[in-house]
């Protein structure tokens, strides 16, 4: 999921378990790897005096995970009155049916097939369980279904795998799309810019607290890649695992299989504009 170590973007240290803004606490899932970092934020989200939270991405199927994202809002004084996903992929997605059992509440996704309930998910949307405001932000890219969550009255954004804590995340070829992934990316810029969005509540790694900064980092290390696949393909090497070993050397090689799928990504999106 992570291709580099380094991000800007003024990284919050220490615990990433607990509150993060006023609205936001993050209950981290025991699923840390290479792919995904410290492991799957799953964010508890509610307004400070309501009883009633929204979960975001119960995480992996994990009985012990789900009953502590339980515990964590009821010792809140808050009860998980709706579910929400950022995407598909199991380290997000996995234990929400389980979660939704527990919890007895609907599943919203974009993906019909991860919903439970008659409610999707679309742009435009708003939550507004127990007097939250969240905004449904679509950001294909990382995968057809993603989506981040803006939270107005905390200056923040929830990004999924969108734009992770730390490094950078993977378009996940074929189902993402480089192209669908850059217009999220500008599309998240325009709400650090204009709707002031300053904080950035990720899928995995550390809160981050310049939300431009990041995404402009994000932008520019994609058009770089982007040059440097180009580059490779100008000088013969030609096979999706052949740029990876040219352009991604210094990545972590077991990262190299992830690489791999955002090289055939943006062979495509060079293909598609007539550049190779």
């Amino acid at each position: 999921m992570t291709e580099a170590a380094a991000l800007p973007g003024q990284p919050r240290g220490g615990v990433l378990s607990g509150p993060a803004t006023a609205r936001a606490v993050n209950v981290l899932a025991p699923n840390a790897s290479a792919m995904t970092l410290d492991g799957t934020n799953t964010w508890i989200v509610s307004e400070p005096d309501s009883g009633l939270a929204v979960v975001i991405d119960p995480g992996p199927l994990d009985d012990t995970h789900l009953q502590n994202v339980i515990a964590t809002a009821e010792k809140a004084g808050q009860r998980v009155a709706l579910t929400l996903l950022t995407h598909g992929h199991p380290d997000h997605a996995e234990g929400a049916a389980r979660f939704a059992e527990l919890t007895r509440t609907k599943v919203r996704a974009l993906d019909p097939a991860l919903r439970l309930g008659d409610e999707g998910l679309d742009a435009g949307d708003v939550i507004t369980t127990g007097g939250l405001e969240l905004r449904v932000v679509p950001t294909p890219g990382h995968t057809a279904d993603s989506l981040c969550f803006h939270l107005p009255a905390d200056q923040a954004v929830l990004t999924g795998d969108t734009v992770l804590g730390r490094g950078t995340t993977v378009v996940a070829h074929p189902d993402g799309r480089l192209g669908d992934y850059l217009d999220s990316l500008r599309r998240l810029r325009s709400l650090s810019v204009d709707d002031g969005v300053h904080t950035i509540l990720p899928g995995h790694g550390p809160v981050l607290e310049d939300a431009q900064g990041v995404v402009e980092f994000y932008l520019a290390h994609r058009a770089n890649r982007l040059a440097q696949v180009e580059t490779a393909v100008e000088n013969g090497y030609a096979a999706p695992a052949e740029v990876v070993a040219h352009v991604y050397a210094d990545v972590d090689r077991s990262l190299w299989p992830a690489a791999e799928l955002s090289v055939r990504a943006q062979l495509d999106y060079l293909s598609e504009h007539g550049l190779i």
